[in-house]
């Protein structure tokens, strides 16, 4: 018997019971040690989801039960995975990544949003050197900002909230404006990517103005409801005229696992066979854990066992925080 989180209705949050099956060979359990929440997608949920909702899909676990055709995996390891907020994980070994040894489990679970951005950073035309702008600098426009850094790109981030701009600035994100550079001759024409973390058709929009001849406006922050009264029609003048490319930022256009190249791929378009979601989550987790990317201070650690507060202090911006994390080590 385990305790899970629950959305039973819209802004009704609980901790239920559940009971687990059997594991399989290939498969690991035990007790979860840190669940992330992500504050934009689960608080959508709990205002229109298909109840009952179960959130959450990143937690770090302790293996306790190894199946039996389970090989490189010992009792103890700490593993990450795209699990629930719920007291126990149970995964099959090819989707848990073995955490870098002494990896604080709190810091290890923000790997997973690093995810999409890593998507994107496999898949993109712009090159180490190129100009980048990051829209929005919630947790994932945070973490997108640092993993453009790392891969050498030059770096802008653009965030109206003067407490997140300050977060990003100290934790060495030089290049910080409250709005996007349109009519700046520094930017315009010359902005190879721009990775939109808001979900705002205004920073759509201003993309599509601001970056060079066949640059990419990639969509990675959801667009849960409408903030302007833009028309389809503008974004499709600054397209056109711009000669921008837009697209989606969908995390999961590469494989989930890596590859062996083969060649008739090639003509389906999977030409990146070596590049897989779980690769990127073992290069995030190493960034983290070099502190290449700054986290220390920016992770608010909260207590499961009762939901409604953590939910509630989300719903009221109570946390000033980027990173939510749930400590299941006491949850009751």
């Amino acid at each position: 018997m385990g305790r899970e989180i629950v959305f039973t209705g819209k802004r009704k949050f609980e901790l239920a019971d559940y009971d687990d099956s059997p594991i399989t060979p290939n498969e690991v359990r035990g007790p979860t040690l840190a669940t992330l929440v992500s504050p934009g997608t689960e608080l959508a949920w709990a205002d229109g989801g298909d109840f009952p909702v179960r959130p959450g899909y990143a937690a770090v676990f302790e293996a306790e039960e190894i199946g039996s055709a389970v090989s490189g995996i010992k009792p103890g390891d700490r593993l990450l995975c795209m699990g629930a907020h719920r007291s126990t994980q149970k995964f099959d070994t090819r989707y848990a990544v073995k955490l870098p040894v002494g990896m604080a489990p709190e810091k290890a679970v923000v790997a997973r949003l690093m995810g999409v951005t890593m998507t994107t950073l496999m898949t993109t035309t712009a090159r180490p050197g190129d100009k980048v702008i990051i829209c929005g600098a919630g947790p994932v426009g945070y973490l997108a900002a640092h993993q453009c850094r790392i891969a050498g790109y030059e770096v802008t981030l653009v965030e109206p909230d003067e407490k997140r701009r300050a977060q990003a600035l100290r934790s060495g994100i030089v290049n910080t404006l409250p709005t996007m550079p349109v009519g700046d001759p520094a930017y315009v024409g010359s902005v190879a990517l721009v990775i939109d973390c808001s979900g705002h058709e205004q920073a759509v929009l201003d993309g599509c103005k601001v970056v060079r001849k066949r640059g990419e406006v990639v969509l990675v922050g959801v667009p849960w409801k409408a903030n302007t009264a833009i028309l389809a029609q503008e974004i499709l003048h600054a397209i056109f005229f711009n000669f921008a490319v837009l697209r989606s930022g969908w995390e999961w256009e590469v494989p989930l696992l890596a590859r062996a190249f083969v060649w008739e791929e090639l003509y389906e378009g999977y030409n990146n066979a070596s590049h897989s979601t779980f690769t990127g989550l073992v290069k995030a987790l190493k960034w983290l854990s070099e502190g290449r990317i700054p986290v220390d201070g920016l992770v608010r650690s909260l207590n499961p066992s009762d939901p409604s507060a953590v939910y509630g202090a989300l719903l009221n911006r109570e946390i000033d925080e980027p990173f939510v994390v749930l400590d299941w080590s006491g949850a009751k």
